[in-house]
């Protein structure tokens, strides 16, 4: 369960009187996700469909015993909300099951040289995701494995090793898929790649991981009946957009967590970055980021507030001097943190949840996604799009040509 606390420390940036100005919109966007345009948003089968889950978690088994590397291929949110959730909730050594390694989220010539050799010995089966199927880096790297596979592999055993997360109708994935007769999975033609960690795009690679996704679901169904703390916490940051914090820095005082805050930067930079507004995100991985970004958060320009997500509860770790348990240290740590911020003019809201597991890490991944949605709506951009990153793929595209 996540436990909200968004007045603590805010200071007297957000009062009563501020919020008053929301009501009517408030309203009006929960009523669009409820019964309006935008409850597509709001149900779980949006995202993913019964006959869909069902396929992944009978293709787990499989791969799990038929390979040493899950090779996933994919960019942005084809791989960033699966590696978010894989981190979040896998042990940091001894890890069971395939490896699972993430390709095709740059075009460093070293990384593909160094992969491609650690590859040569190894069983694969290959992920590759992309709705278009023409992403310039997906192409690169898929392109690159195929040839090492194609060396390793018989058509036929390639029909065991290939899957194709894609489009459901068009596209040259889905193409190829239908040519070669590989698995497929499908990704929701309303869900962007930044949304789409509860699709088949995340649910895939988090399952062979090991971890339980039906559980990942469930939290994220909770989220769902929860719509107005979204909708609390997105009026709470425009707010403070309007004041002139311009800068969200989201900071966690777990480091496995680090990935969901690079998602999480994906998710609001390219929800709301449009048109010249928006806030930008940033990370902060506390207590390490205290020695560097947390003098600017302090002291710095005043253009920063602050959103923590906590852990109540985590494994025992004692500290004989202190007489205490390290976790209980940390949380010390983030509320004295918290107030200093806000001393210094970062207001600070905190985002607690019971544990780090399946639930809550579900639970978080949908409110954020809700959240995301109403701060585009406030500032009435369109929160589906991202004109901004297709630019820089036009200019690559032209020069190749």
């Amino acid at each position: 369960m996540i436990n909200f606390d968004f007045h603590k420390y805010i200071g007297n940036y957000v009062k009563k009187e501020d919020k008053v100005e929301y009501l009517e919109k408030a309203r009006e966007i929960k009523s669009r996700f409820i019964e309006g345009d935008l409850k597509y948003w709001n149900k779980l089968e949006s995202f993913i469909s019964s006959q869909e889950l069902k396929k992944i978690v009978n293709m787990t088994d499989y791969i799990r015993s038929n390979c040493n590397v899950f090779l996933v291929i994919g960019i942005g949110g084809s791989y960033m909300g699966s590696k978010a959730v894989i981190e979040a909730l896998s042990p940091m050594y001894d890890r069971n099951g395939p490896e699972i390694l993430f390709l095709g989220t740059n075009l460093c010539s070293e990384e593909y040289f160094e992969t491609l050799e650690y590859l040569k010995d190894k069983e694969i089966i290959l992920n590759v995701i992309s709705k278009s199927g023409k992403t310039l880096e997906t192409s690169i790297a898929f392109s690159l494995v195929m040839d090492l596979m194609k060396e390793k592999y018989t058509e036929e055993e390639l029909k065991d090793r290939i899957i194709i997360t894609t489009d459901p109708e068009k596209g040259d994935l889905r193409e190829l898929a239908n040519l070669k007769d590989y698995v497929s999975f499908t990704i929701p033609e309303l869900i962007g790649g930044r949304f789409s960690c509860l699709t088949p795009v995340g649910l895939l690679p988090i399952a062979v991981s090991g971890i339980n996704i039906i559980k990942l679901i469930e939290g994220a169904r909770i989220s769902y009946e929860r719509v107005d703390r979204a909708i609390e916490y997105a009026v709470i940051r425009d707010i403070m957009y309007k004041k002139g914090k311009t800068v969200e820095a989201f900071t966690v005082y777990n480091p496995k967590l680090y990935y969901f805050t690079e998602w999480l930067k994906q998710l609001f930079a390219e929800t709301q970055g449009k048109n010249k507004k928006g806030i930008l995100p940033i990370s902060c991985v506390n207590t390490r980021d205290l020695h560097s970004l947390g003098q600017f958060l302090q002291d710095g320009h005043d253009i920063i507030f602050e959103t923590v997500i906590g852990i109540d509860k985590d494994k025992m770790v004692t500290l004989d001097q202190y007489d205490m348990e390290l976790n209980s240290l940390n949380k010390i740590a983030l509320d004295k943190v918290g107030l200093a911020h806000s001393n210094g003019n970062t207001p600070t809201n905190i985002i607690t949840i019971d544990e780090k597991n399946e639930e809550t890490i579900g639970e978080l991944i949908h409110f954020f996604i809700l959240v995301s949605i109403v701060g585009a709506l406030l500032i009435d951009v369109n929160p589906f799009d991202q004109p901004g990153v297709e630019e820089y793929k036009k200019l690559i595209n032209e020069e190749l040509e």
